[in-house]
């Protein structure tokens, strides 16, 4: 409840909340009420927003309304199943390396950092192009890119703790690694686990629409980042088929922010007096 409390006192959390839900929502709902699916040609070519359809149509005669509300499920699914992927993967390997440390943490920490110098965007394009674009592919190219930071900071919450009485008391009773780090350490790195990951689904959301842009999406699925693709070379003529879904991936990747921010003030209390 203190944390729901502290979460309530910043605004700015509070209107990413509130704008996430908007998404969120529209994601879950839009499709189900739409009466056409985001491929199907429904009208003429170019309508502009507010005239036979709420946000107009394509190039092609497709709703816009109806891309962004499938495009938003597409965007959010991609964002956070890649986000658990890069946070199971880096918690199991930084954990491992801070627990154990020696030999073991200096093998896996080299492995981390070789991943960070590879520019991260330029390594999902080559795993999404190797692997083909589907949606377990994408999300298996931004989870694999994404992990190192996760690992990092897990490591060293698991160097800090490790010492700690409670778990030297543990180690002199004989229980298992295993239980030790599930069950004494990890439960102590879940709040920061809890804000980097909320951060970290921005920026998967990012990269799926970069990807998407390049062509390397699911071509089954409607994603912002394709309907910007397909919309920027009639960018003068229809400035709404680029804009509103850039609108969406701005807001939704700007109160994805602002409610990590949030967490991570209400969890982190003394941070922000600092």
């Amino acid at each position: 409840m203190n944390l729901l409390n502290r979460f309530s006192r910043s605004k700015s959390g509070l209107l990413g909340l509130f704008i996430l839900v908007l998404v969120v929502g529209g994601a879950l709902v839009g499709p189900i009420l739409a009466a056409n699916g985001p491929f199907q040609i429904v009208d003429k070519p170019f309508l502009p927003p507010f005239s036979n359809y709420l946000l107009g149509t394509d190039s092609l005669g497709r709703d816009v309304a109806t891309q962004l509300a499938f495009g938003a499920r597409t965007s959010l699914m991609i964002g956070v199943l890649a986000t658990l992927v890069a946070v199971l993967l880096g918690v199991l390997i930084g954990g491992v390396a801070g627990f154990y440390g020696g030999w073991i943490d200096n093998v896996l920490m080299r492995i981390t950092e070789l991943f960070q110098t590879i520019p991260f965007f330029i390594f999902a394009i080559v795993i999404v192009a190797i692997l083909t674009p589907t949606v377990l592919n994408i999300v298996v190219a931004i989870g694999a890119v994404s992990w190192p930071p996760v690992a990092r900071l897990v490591r060293g919450e698991f160097l800090s703790l490790r010492n700690r009485e409670f778990v030297q008391a543990s180690i002199c009773l004989g229980t298992s690694d295993f239980w030790i780090m599930t069950r004494d350490i990890l439960p102590n790195c879940v709040s920061t686990i809890i804000v980097t990951g909320s951060l970290m689904i921005a920026t998967a959301i990012l990269t799926e629409s970069a990807l998407a842009f390049l062509g390397l999406s699911d071509p089954n699925l409607m994603s912002w980042g394709f309907m910007i693709a397909s919309g920027r070379t009639f960018l003068r003529n229809a400035w709404w088929l680029c804009a509103l879904p850039g609108t969406a991936i701005l807001l939704t990747v700007l109160s994805i922010n602002l409610v990590g921010e949030g967490l991570n003030d209400a969890i982190n209390p003394r941070l922000k007096e600092e």
